[in-house]
């Protein structure tokens, strides 16, 4: 049994993403039909269906895989020898690329009421994040505290954050960074340093 991807699924996966990430930018994703979906991607609505319940879903896939992206370059910079405050500041400034290159779609999802979805995946990414990075921690200085609670709390406030940046037309990508770097806890910068 192969373990390829049929090239026909590749391209239906695409031309959905695609579809969802232009409409998604024209507006809140709460507003876009499965019909519109699928014809903007040229399939039908049982192929849509063969692989998502809802438009949200593939719009979920796209913003996390670039935001995993982002976090497989910081892998990259921490096996280059960046360290602390220099690797926490260029992965928030990641973090701050991504919701510029997709600042329409967050636009548009912080402007509907009905369109939590997109802001509570930011959360589950940033939650799962926090994890992963807590879970490589464990044989460092981190403070005994419950580890769920203080991923959830980062998770939260990190997307608050970015949410009060696409509110606030006054508020500068580098006000966001510098806000996050100021913020983030003393513990976080040193469990960073040891991390490999």
């Amino acid at each position: 049994m192969s373990s390829r991807t049929d090239p026909r699924v590749t391209r239906t996966t695409h031309a959905l993403r695609q579809a969802v990430l232009g409409l998604a930018s024209e507006r809140p994703a709460s507003r876009i039909t499965v019909a519109e979906l699928a014809e903007r991607a040229g399939v039908t609505r049982a192929t849509f269906y063969n692989r998502y319940g809802t438009p949200l879903d593939p719009l979920i896939e796209v913003l996390d895989a670039d935001l995993e992206t982002g976090h497989r370059l910081e892998d990259r910079r921490r096996a280059e020898g960046y360290r602390g405050p220099a690797l926490l500041r260029l992965a928030v400034s990641e973090v701050a690329d991504h919701v510029e290159r997709f600042a329409d779609v967050y636009r548009h999802a912080l402007d509907d009421p009905a369109d939590r979805g997109v802001y509570d995946a930011l959360v589950r990414h940033f939650h799962r994040y926090a994890v992963a990075f807590l879970s490589r921690a464990a044989d460092t200085d981190l403070p005994a505290v419950h580890r769920e609670v203080t991923a959830q709390f980062l998770a939260h406030g990190f997307a608050g954050a970015i949410k009060a940046w696409l509110s606030d037309p006054d508020v500068t990508k580098e006000d966001l960074v510098d806000a996050a770097v100021a913020c983030a806890p003393p513990w976080w910068v040193a469990v960073a340093e040891r991390q490999e």
